[in-house]
């Protein structure tokens, strides 16, 4: 067995690898390696058979293999798989429908983010295809045993990828739709087998029967949303939209009402299919055929269901108390949100309050009772809170309430603040961040709210406390003006803090906190600057030699974070010489080691860092990062060019004098343009080293740089003879395009310097005449004409050079 999964892990990775055809690269002759066609062809043939007969994990690797060999070879070289798959799936043995099954959800999915008019060859399949499996799953229905639902699965997925971006309305009319939807509302519906209870309840949502009442929930919800829903969606599904809200959205609105119904029972619900069941209703809260029939049931459904999923749970203090850092990761991570029935909760709730009137006093009121009894569990305290600061943005509106919510603050936030239970302090530093821009009546509040955020950042002893505490703080002093005054005489020790939590969270929301913050107290920042990039730089170095570095996003997120907070540290201090200089050796560290580990998503940032070091004067360390930079260049050659060219600005008009010093600096400036201009960067890099050499040009004018003239004059014929046109002077004066107004521009600039320092002007012409087959009348018209065109007229620059070359050519003459 381990011998399969080894062979098809190593089948896998050649086919994605090496399964297409390939060119050599520009000037080389050897094809590079790819699998034969005898050996494709051998791989079409026996992969669909492959899939069907293997074990799951040998199964799972050649699926990736067919995704990839579909990809390529569909319809073109191989329409045969569609024969194939058609062929297993009417099958008298069930035990090849799972294997054939999964070859179309990979055709399905290979075409399921592509525009309407690339999805032709899906659409010709799908119409052989979608009647048959709608046909397996009503046969597939009666029967719940492990197997058949398995089945029912896999064949929600295919529709699910087939209409989750495109509704491909020529295959699913009203009658077919009718159809599907009493399928998804019979699988809604259907009670999970009895005995699932009995496991334990943290694998209960793995289970079959609970995927599969997901896959049909993610239809419906996808369907309301996107097509169901009138004055929400596109022209070519108006119809379909209204359709679908008259004929099927109370009926399954219905079956999910009797879903929340059995949580509010205490029955046992699968997280995924009650966030699906509330992303279905929010849709459905604004559309008046569906509000009459959920309007009765909204008050217990926020109440009982929406409430309780927003209280602190028995999962969230385990997590609190066996790994406070992985509970910090979770409540901040977007993908765990965009699973999360809390958060598909307090959107339903948000939108009720917002758009029904009557849900909103109700809700409050709810709340209110819940605050002001202290016999209430506690957990239930943290779930008002919740509930209020979720619709902060709508109270803070609303006349009846918005008045009230600073005595709110005042009674039951403030005191909860100095709670001895960690969660209920989270919660009330959350609510300040919720109510940050209230307009307070009562300075005295406002100090007392600043003051408590500041003192559970700096002295709680409970890092998710800390967290909220950091963005609860930062966003009063954007708020309020009289916070930032309040928090000057304690900029050291709340921004100590803050790196003291980046360092061990790793968090990249406090990482901005600290970037906001740097921004609101420069001149308080200016004095601790170098211990604080300091900092940053042990934590940035700590993140990128971390083993596991490769393998998790959010340090990718972070630590770009630590370079952009670093970056504006320099900003702030470009005034205070010194201390620039002290940052100087802490960034250079910083740069060499993402060179040294070529981490490439951190190039733009580290060219920034170093553009930002050289701005206002560059040492001997910075000059020998040219050389550096040079070598990437030549690794990576064009891909980064036009990110260094700030940096590359810099070296040519900040220290003119040592960059003429050594001669090698001008060689690696003009060996970097030369390749970008005599390769094939693209336009934005080739514009970019036209303006460059221009630069130098203009900036190095009479310094001594006539021995370099006859290699920048060559690159300039070299350009102006690339396109093998006769014509090619008259078609270039006439183009406005942005690189060819820079090409012109450095052009012009070389006729009008290379003029002054060649030993004859008429030499210069006679090059300029044998570089290209051209009359003398285009030759003399060409800048005429540039400094005519419409472009030239938008860039006074470049027609006065324009002018200047002219004169030039009409002495010449």
């Amino acid at each position: 067995m381990v011998v399969q999964d080894s062979a098809a892990i190593y089948l896998k990775n050649m086919v994605t690898q090496y399964w297409p055809d390939r060119e050599p690269p520009p000037g080389e002759a050897v094809f590079p390696f790819n699998i034969h066609e005898n050996d494709r062809q051998q791989i079409r043939d026996n992969i669909v058979e492959g899939i069907i007969r293997s074990p799951d994990l040998v199964r799972v690797q050649l699926t990736m293999c067919l995704r990839a060999i579909i990809k390529y070879d569909f319809p073109g070289h191989w329409p045969a798989v569609v024969d194939k798959i058609d062929y297993y799936l009417q099958s008298q043995s069930s035990g090849s429908w799972l294997g054939s099954l999964l070859c179309l959800y990979q055709l399905v999915k290979t075409y399921e983010y592509k525009k309407a008019e690339e999805r032709e060859p899906l659409i010709a399949a799908m119409q052989i295809f979608l009647p048959r499996i709608q046909q397996q799953i009503m046969q597939l229905l009666p029967d719940s045993s492990h197997y058949s639902v398995l089945l029912q699965k896999q064949i929600l997925k295919i529709f699910y990828a087939l209409v989750q971006y495109a509704l491909p309305l020529q295959l699913v009319n009203n009658q077919t739709m009718t159809a599907w939807m009493e399928i998804f509302r019979t699988i809604i519906d259907r009670t999970v087998p009895p005995e699932t209870l009995q496991i334990d309840e943290d694998d209960r949502p793995e289970l079959v029967w609970w995927k599969c009442k997901k896959w049909a929930l993610h239809i419906v919800a996808r369907l309301f949303e996107r097509y169901g829903s009138p004055g929400n969606v596109t022209k070519e599904y108006f119809e379909f939209s209204e359709f679908f809200l008259k004929t099927y959205a109370v009926g399954i609105q219905q079956v999910l009402l009797k879903i929340l119904d059995q949580y509010r029972q205490k029955e046992y619900v699968a997280p995924r299919v009650l966030q699906q069941a509330f992303n279905y209703l929010n849709q459905g809260i604004v559309h008046s055929v569906t509000w009459k029939q959920m309007k009765p049931h909204i008050q217990n459904i926020s109440e009982d269901v929406i409430f309780s999923v927003m209280c602190y749970k028995d999962e969230d203090e385990e997590l609190w108390q066996e790994d406070p850092y992985e509970y910090i990761r979770m409540k901040f991570d977007i993908f765990e949100d965009y699973a999360s029935p809390t958060t598909a909760a307090q959107t339903l709730l948000y939108t009720a309050a917002k758009k029904r009137k009557e849900v909103l006093p109700k809700m409050m009121a709810f709340c209110y009772q819940i605050l002001t009894d202290p016999n209430f569990d506690p957990r239930k305290k943290d779930g008002a809170l919740h509930v209020i600061g979720s619709l902060a943005d709508i109270l803070l509106k609303k006349s009846l309430f918005k008045d009230q919510m600073e005595l709110l603050l005042q009674n039951h936030v403030f005191p909860l603040l100095l709670s001895n239970l960690g969660y209920l302090r989270a919660r009330s530093c959350w609510v300040l961040h919720a109510f940050s821009s209230l307009k307070f009546h009562n300075e005295l509040n406002l100090r007392n709210a600043v003051e408590l955020a500041k003192k559970s950042l700096i002295e709680d002893k409970e890092m998710p406390v800390k967290v909220e505490a950091a963005l609860a703080l930062q966003s009063l002093i954007s708020n309020q003006t009289q916070a930032k005054e309040y928090m000057k005489p304690h900029v050291r020790p709340i921004m100590q803090e803050l790196l003291h939590i980046v360092r061990e969270t790793e968090n990249d929301d406090v990482t901005n906190v600290i970037q906001k913050m740097i921004c609101e107290y420069s001149q308080e920042v200016a004095s601790i600057a170098v211990d604080m990039t300091q900092h940053l730089a042990e934590i940035f170095g700590k993140v990128l030699q971390s083993d596991e570095y490769e393998e998790i996003e959010d340090k990718t997120v972070m630590a770009m974070g630590i370079l952009h907070t670093i970056d504006t540290i320099l900003t702030v201090v470009e005034d205070h010489k010194e201390v620039t200089q002290q940052l100087e050796n802490i960034c250079l560290r910083i740069i060499d080691l993402v060179l040294q580990k070529h981490v490439i998503e951190f190039y733009e940032e580290i060219l920034s860092l170093a553009y930002s070091l050289t701005c206002h004067g560059i040492s001997p360390q910075m000059w020998q990062l040219l050389g550096i930079l040079y070598e990437v260049f030549q690794q990576d050659c064009f891909e980064y060019f036009t990110d260094m060219m700030p940096l590359l600005h810099n070296y040519v008009t900040i220290d003119t004098d040592t960059l003429l010093s050594n001669p090698k600096h001008l060689e690696i400036l003009f060996t970097m343009c030369r390749k970008v201009l005599c390769g094939d960067a693209g336009e934005d890099a080739e514009c970019h080293a036209a303006k460059l050499l221009e630069v130098i040009i203009l900036q190095c004018k009479g310094k001594g740089i006539d021995q370099v003239i006859h290699v920048w004059k060559s690159l300039m014929f070299y350009q102006l003879n690339q396109p093998g046109s006769p014509d090619y002077f008259l078609f270039l004066a006439i183009m406005s395009n942005v690189m060819n107004i820079c090409m012109q521009t450095f052009v012009w600039t070389c006729f009008h310097f290379f003029w002054h320092v060649s030993t004859s002007g008429n030499s210069l012409f006679n090059h300029l005449r044998t570089c290209h087959t051209v009359s003398p009348r285009q030759l003399h018209h060409f800048p005429v004409l540039s400094a005519g065109s419409e472009s030239s007229s938008l860039y006074p620059h470049q027609l006065s050079l324009c002018l200047l070359a002219t004169a030039i050519l009409v002495g010449v003459k």
